[in-house]
């Protein structure tokens, strides 16, 4: 029977369901299993790491959420077939869409810092509570009018050399896309109000609307970053196209 990776074994603070999580996103990262391989079952996970099927059963939930595992009743859990992500979803480099327009791209760099992941951060990289991340935000401009802030969690593994680069001249997207291509990505849109910070940023009203696109961005298996990205209503419009 499997054992638990040493990451995932420790005695830090992370919740039972969090450790199954991490042993079995280590394991699918590092080729363990690779996409298309049947997984350990339920039974096996609770029989391993001695915790209820309730819990296995979370961690298989989250990963089926985030795209890297497939469940089939009365089958079995397999690795996901990472690379479908790739037609049918492009990450767009908010300085390539500012050109292609034919207009000027600006960024300013707000923040640019290490910190220590709370419970929610974390769990929006597949991280421990406590782990360092780096954590920038950074207002993009096009002619000169603000159209989006950038608000980012990365995760030091996937891109260590993240905190010496100059985001005025390139952008995190561009350069997190070429240190760790992308396999999988995970979208939220919605209409909502900006938090204070953001408003200043972006010089506007806190009671005008903005687009909000929260995005997790992963590369063989770890989550590389997540990102709130905040755009005025007026001054912002998304668009793309589908094709089967």
């Amino acid at each position: 029977m499997a054992t638990p990776s040493s990451s995932a074994a420790g005695d830090g603070p992370s919740p039972q369901y969090l450790k199954v999580k991490t042993h079995l996103r280590e394991g699918i990262a590092g080729g363990r299993w690779r996409p298309g391989e049947r997984l350990p079952s339920e039974a096996e996970l609770t029989g391993t790491f001695g915790v209820s099927r309730m819990t296995v059963n979370r961690a298989l939930r989250e990963l089926h959420q985030e795209g890297m595992i497939e469940r089939v009743q009365g089958v079995g859990t397999f690795v996901a077939q990472l690379h479908r992500i790739a037609s049918t979803l492009t990450v767009r480099d908010v300085h390539e869409e500012i050109a292609e327009r034919g207009h000027r791209h600006e960024a300013r760099v707000h923040v640019l810092e290490t910190l220590k992941a709370s419970a929610e951060q974390a769990a929006m990289l597949g991280l421990r509570a406590g782990t360092t991340l780096f954590h920038s935000v950074i207002v993009h401009r096009e002619n000169g009018i603000a159209i989006q802030c950038e608000d980012r969690l990365v995760n030091p593994a996937c891109a260590p050399a993240y905190m010496d680069q100059d985001f005025e001249r390139v952008t995190p997207t561009h350069y997190l896309l070429e240190v760790a291509p992308l396999s999988e990505a995970r979208y939220t849109i919605e209409a909502a109000m900006p938090n204070a910070l953001e408003a200043k940023l972006l010089g506007m009203p806190r009671g005008e609307p903005c687009l909000v696109v929260k995005r997790a961005t992963s590369s063989l298996g770890r989550t590389v970053t997540a990102v709130r990205l905040v755009h005025p209503a007026s001054r912002y419009f998304l668009e793309g196209s589908f094709q089967a």
